[in-house]
């Protein structure tokens, strides 16, 4: 079959005879990638033990490979008779001899992560590799999609995390966070390494490559980008991928990948300009961290998981230290478990080796139970609102004032413009009956200059505008063309709740988000127009306006708050959504309103189209935030493993907001900041993070690969599924557990059948220290925690029993807290959420 190298650049060139053979093919039978897993154990499972590979495989390379300097030289060009070319080898001779004179098509060989392939074939070949007793496992591939200047200061970074390891310019150094997503452009100066006096090392331990194409050019990687391929056989084979809209490269042709890797490890100090305003500097959280991408999601179709199951599978042999997903399936796993699914597998895999992997908890939200990041050794991640706003506002003449959105300039402080409505201002050729959607402004010729010309231009903002058939950067465009003073646009009533992100205006302008705020505008609007009594013409506009700038951030909001688009727990074990004894989300980070780099021709918010920043928000933003921190902690702890980084991370979060009371959740779709309540765990997993506390822990929950497996086969009817996709037998445990034993930093019991006793076991990792322990119990639940004091040395593990009692029948899902409080100042946080109770106390009978 020869190199994926080839085989991708074949792809890529001959796509249309790679689809005409799908198509030809289909009056027989339908083709389809399927993700086959052989039973022989992966390279990283090999002896029991982790070690780094070399790169070996390469799995996504379409070009050359760039080398940095000869250290990098030798990691990267390893090949000929490696383990990984003999596995690909062994994968070649099994689709030989099973599909012997069949057409088919091998995408990937996985070897480090996974021992399998990923294969072009019909349902009738898939059922004859499924027989094979090499073949553990065949599961069909399915469909995933993507779910800053201010945040460093409202993380406490400055003076907390960054000045522990010295300062900005040395804060990540070292650690390579590896991110799966829609790319990245190389241009942008956040990812330069020449913007600091000090220049970045090599990390050693990582031998990844860099991909040389057209349009990701030699050079593209350097000390800080020091790695970058991608991933699409699967998108290509089924004919969607478009070379010149998704780039056959790292290259990021949609903006999403750009701006997340600049969330989590972007250079510190970076100006900020977007649309001629300069909104302050920009840092990543980790700003000295490495960069290391395997695009697998693409503009035009989102990706597909065997291609990301590839790219984890690189990520991890090329040796990165964190992986950071910003992406979710399309759809809740088939089968027994959630967990058991081919990326949350490879990436159980990843966490053996050492890698800490985060992830987005989705924008599902505000449902219960729409969390899309199952598994409990990836920590996933919700969105929160940090406490930057941009508002600006338009007074009337009448002196009514109405609030809207818009990073937009204000117009002449002591000057009201009259308003023109864009209906009013049709030319002759122009009717409503010929564009009912005139009225949103996306063609200058329908309107007559004269009326526009030095007026307010107002125009109407609808669902098409989140369907993205008509922008706001036309609309503005149509103003510039007639020579408007500003413009103001008004929410259609049909669009109800949709949230607006500010948008970047040349010119001055207010977006106007609310239905009835809108209604205001246009009956003081239309209660100032005199009309002809025949032709009903306006003769007179007599409504004036002024809009106030919204350049300048307000810091008085209330944050941090959990968004309404942030998906919920509990986490379901299965598709028919019975509750996992697992908490999710682990926690929030700011999420909401995210200034961070994009791509030059990014489209993945058009109105940032053609800028180097772009604001976004989603729980994509809230991820890397984690991502970075996580390199902090790395950083300080290099011997942490991956759950003691998520410890770190969910014992020290915040419970309270910059003003000392509860978290807020947002409830609502519609109108959510009238509709909020305070967070749960269910909400926010154990808090909002607190970065400068996760570096001082105290104490650290700490799980082994051994426990996350023990967990698994503890699933009724697991033991030949954890076979297939890790090799290993659920026999050679001599005991299983459930979710709630799990060692995390959390309890999470989804039945309490009248009584449960649960263990924790805690690590100091800081010097001697005494502890006193207190506790809120759910509702409907007695407990008791002991012991409730003790003392522990450095290096010391401390048993705590937990016993709950049911004291009510009830389906409710309740919640509590456990606190253990060090006597030199170490706090830690254990959230409790108990959903069934069933009491067989006679009361309750």
């Amino acid at each position: 079959m020869g190199s994926i190298s080839w085989l991708l650049l074949v792809l890529v060139s001959m796509g249309m005879v790679v689809c005409a053979w799908c198509q030809n093919s289909s009056s027989e039978a339908i083709t389809a990638v399927y993700i086959v897993t052989l039973k022989q154990a992966p390279g990283v499972h090999a002896y029991g033990e982790l070690k780094k590979e070399t790169n070996v495989f390469r799995h996504g390379g379409s070009g050359k490979s760039n080398r940095m300097d000869k250290a990098r030289d030798r990691n990267a060009s390893r090949s000929g008779g490696s383990s990984g070319s003999y596995i690909a080898r062994v994968h070649d001779s099994l689709l030989r001899k099973v599909l012997k004179g069949e057409k088919y098509l091998k995408l990937y060989s996985y070897h480090y992560l996974i021992n399998g392939f990923a294969v072009l074939v019909t349902p009738q070949q898939a059922d004859k590799l499924s027989q094979r007793r090499e073949v553990a496992n065949v599961v069909l591939d399915f469909s995933v999609r993507t779910a800053t200047t201010h945040t460093p200061q409202f993380l406490g970074l400055p003076n907390g995390a960054w000045a522990q390891h010295g300062g900005y310019d040395s804060a990540g150094e070292g650690v390579v966070i590896g991110f799966i997503d829609t790319g990245i452009d190389p241009t942008c100066p956040s990812f330069a390494d020449d913007v600091s006096d000090r220049p970045y090392p090599v990390p050693a331990h990582y031998s990844g490559i860099c991909e040389v194409t057209p349009d990701f050019p030699s050079g593209s990687c350097n000390r800080k980008l020091v790695g970058a391929r991608h991933f699409a056989a699967s998108a290509i084979t089924r004919g969607i991928f478009n070379a010149s809209q998704d780039y056959a490269s790292p290259f990021d042709g949609d903006g999403h990948g750009t701006h997340t890797a600049s969330v989590a490890a972007g250079n510190h100090g970076i100006p900020v300009i977007v649309s001629g305003h300069h909104f302050g500097n920009a840092s990543g959280m980790a700003p000295r961290s490495h960069i290391a991408v395997y695009k697998s999601l693409y503009k035009s179709f989102g990706g597909f998981a065997a291609d990301v199951v590839a790219a984890i599978d690189q990520a991890a042999q090329d040796g990165v230290d964190i992986i950071s997903l910003s992406i979710t399936p399309n759809r809740r796993p088939l089968g027994i478990a959630t967990f058991f699914n081919p990326i949350d597998m490879a990436l159980l895999s990843a966490v053996k080796a050492g890698i800490f992997v985060v992830q987005a908890a989705g924008n599902t939200g505000p449902a219960p139970k729409s969390v899309s990041s199952f598994s409990p050794w990836i920590f996933t991640v919700g969105a929160a609102a940090h406490d930057r706003v941009y508002h600006n506002s338009i007074v009337l003449g009448n002196n009514q004032s109405i609030a809207g959105v818009g990073l937009a300039p204000g117009t002449d402080q002591d000057t009201m413009y009259r308003l023109v409505s864009a209906l009013d201002a049709l030319n002759n050729d122009t009717t409503i009956s010929k564009d009912m959607y005139v009225g949103e402004c996306q063609d200058s010729t329908n309107f007559d200059q004269d009326l526009v010309q030095g007026n307010l231009l107002i125009c109407s903002y609808s669902i098409r505008f989140v369907l993205g058939l008509s922008t706001i950067k036309q609309a503005l465009e149509t103003a510039t063309n007639l020579s408007a003073a500003g413009i103001v646009l008004y929410m259609d009533p049909f669009v109800i709740g949709f949230q607006l992100n500010p948008t970047p205006m040349r010119m001055p302008g207010i977006i106007i988000p609310s239905p009835d705020d809108s209604k205001i505008l246009l009956q003081y609007y239309n209660s100032s127009l005199e009309r002809d009594g025949q032709t009903k013409t306006v003769v007179t506009f007599g409504a004036t306006a002024s809009i106030l700038g919204g350049l300048k951030a307000n810091y008085s909001f209330s944050a941090p708050k959990v968004m309404y688009y942030s998906a919920r727990g509990p986490d379901p074990e299965d598709s028919s959504l019975i509750d996992a004894d697992i908490l999710k989300p682990n926690l929030v980070a700011p999420g909401n309103f995210i200034w961070a780099a994009w791509s030059s021709v990014g489209t993945d918010s058009l109105e940032f189209e053609g800028e180097n920043f772009a604001m976004l928000s989603g729980t994509s933003m809230a991820a890397p935030h984690i991502a970075g921190l996580a390199a902090l902690i790395k950083q300080n702890f290099p011997s942490f493993s991956p759950s003691a980084i998520a410890s770190a991370l969910s014992t020290t979060a915040s419970l309270c907001d910059k003003y000392g009371g509860p978290i807020m959740a947002q409830r609502a779709y519609a109108n959510p900041d009238q509709n909020q309540s305070p967070a749960t765990p269910f909400d926010m997993g154990s808090g909002f993070v607190n970065a400068t506390a996760a570096l001082n822990p105290g104490l650290i929950f700490d799980s082994s690969y051994d426990d996350y497996m023990l967990f698994l086969c503890g699933i009724n009817g697991s033991a030949p599924i954890v076979w297939n996709y890790t090799g290993q037998s659920c026999w050679a445990y001599n005991n299983t557990i459930c979710g709630t034993d799990l060692n995390l930093p959390s309890i999470t019991i989804a039945t309490l059948n009248s009584s449960r006793t649960v263990q924790r076991t805690v690590t100091n990792i800081a010097g001697n220290e005494t502890y006193t322990i207190g506790w809120s119990a759910p509702y409907g639940v007695s407990m008791k925690v002991a012991p409730t004091c003790f003392t522990i040395a450095n290096g010391q593990k401390q048993v705590l029993s937990i016993v709950f009692n049911a004291t009510t029948n009830s389906s409710s899902t309740s919640f509590g807290r456990i606190g253990l409080f060090g006597s030199q100042g170490h706090n830690a946080n254990i959230p409790l959420s108990v959903i069934v109770k069933i009491s067989y106390n006679s009361t309750n009978s």
